[in-house]
């Protein structure tokens, strides 16, 4: 039995709206990755990095981990993430999901790092600290970056996906997709 490939399209007005989704979250997790910095313009730590400036960054990359295992629950439990485009978008939007969730707890362990920075007593403690906080803070950021990648990666899956779209046009209007069947004749023999 030959499938029905048009069957196996998400409708072209669904898949726009999902890649308009998907850019502007990818957008705003790259913005983030930009713009959440612990570093000074030279480099190096602060003498006294805010622990609340820091804890910011982790709520701000929790509200946007929940957005994306939002997206991805909603996607996942739609009819079109059963076809073969739909089962490659999921893929990018649960590593996504993944990658972001990992990114809350890093910049999470960044700012608990910060809050012990001036309770360290030991001069060794401190280094340790300041060092872990940094590795902690890139990690969650790489994390971040990462997310941007695989929503990127899900809209280009979609895009590729919209191309087959011109090989099955949708019925206008005015046409019937399915045919009506003929009247009975008027005449009779």
């Amino acid at each position: 039995m030959k499938p029905d490939i048009q069957s196996e399209l998400i409708p072209r007005d669904d898949t726009l709206r999902l890649i308009g989704t998907l850019n502007a979250m990818k957008a705003k997790f790259s913005d983030c990755a930009q713009k959440w910095q612990l570093l000074d313009e030279s480099g190096h730590v602060p003498t006294e990095p805010s622990f609340t400036e820091l804890f910011q960054h982790a709520t701000g990359a929790q509200d946007l981990s929940r957005d994306v295992l939002r997206l991805t629950a909603g996607f996942a439990a739609s009819p079109h993430s059963t076809n073969r485009a739909g089962r490659a978008t999921l893929a990018h939007l649960a590593t996504a999901s993944t990658m972001s969730a990992h990114a809350a707890s890093h910049f999470a362990e960044t700012a608990e790092a910060a809050l012990g920075l001036p309770r360290s007593s030991s001069p060794t403690d401190q280094p340790y600290l300041s060092n872990r906080m940094v590795i902690d803070h890139a990690t969650a950021r790489a994390y971040v970056r990462r997310t941007s990648e695989s929503l990127r990666d899900a809209a280009k899956e979609l895009h590729s996906h919209l191309d087959f779209h011109r090989f099955f046009p949708a019925p206008s209007h005015r046409e019937s997709p399915v045919p009506t069947p003929p009247r009975p004749s008027s005449r009779h023999r």
